[in-house]
């Protein structure tokens, strides 16, 4: 049995884990980086899945694979915007490292992914 939703895939299912807990961190930014900081960073976080969600159900690995890509870039801005927050006194480190530990599984399971993905061919 093979995939047949983005809801199968483990890769999608720790991107919404890490969208999740970006919110939870985001709670801590001051009520001033509402629409700065904190905003950016949960649309990043929320652009992880959902990238993986539209590439797969567009059933065509080159656009999978475009859509991984976009995904790589959102989890590049969740660590550089954490990254930013903990430099700017909102976060302390031990306040990130699950988040962080996130960002670095799912790199790792998107070029995983990405590497085992057949060029050109439907993904069903």
């Amino acid at each position: 049995m093979g995939v047949r939703s983005y809801r199968d895939l483990i890769v999608w299912r720790k991107a919404t884990e890490l969208a999740t807990e970006v919110y939870s961190v985001a709670r801590n930014f001051p009520p001033s980086e509402r629409f700065g900081l904190t905003s950016q960073i949960q649309r990043a976080a929320v652009s992880v899945p959902s990238n993986i969600a539209e590439g797969q159900a567009r059933r065509h690995s080159a656009e999978f694979r475009h859509y991984l890509h976009q995904a790589l870039g959102s989890l590049a801005e969740v660590d550089t915007q954490l990254y930013l927050a903990r430099e700017l006194g909102y976060l302390e480190r031990i306040d990130v490292t699950r988040t962080v530990s996130l960002i670095v599984e799912l790199q790792k399971m998107l070029h995983t992914l990405l590497a085992r993905l057949p060029s050109g061919r439907s993904t069903q």
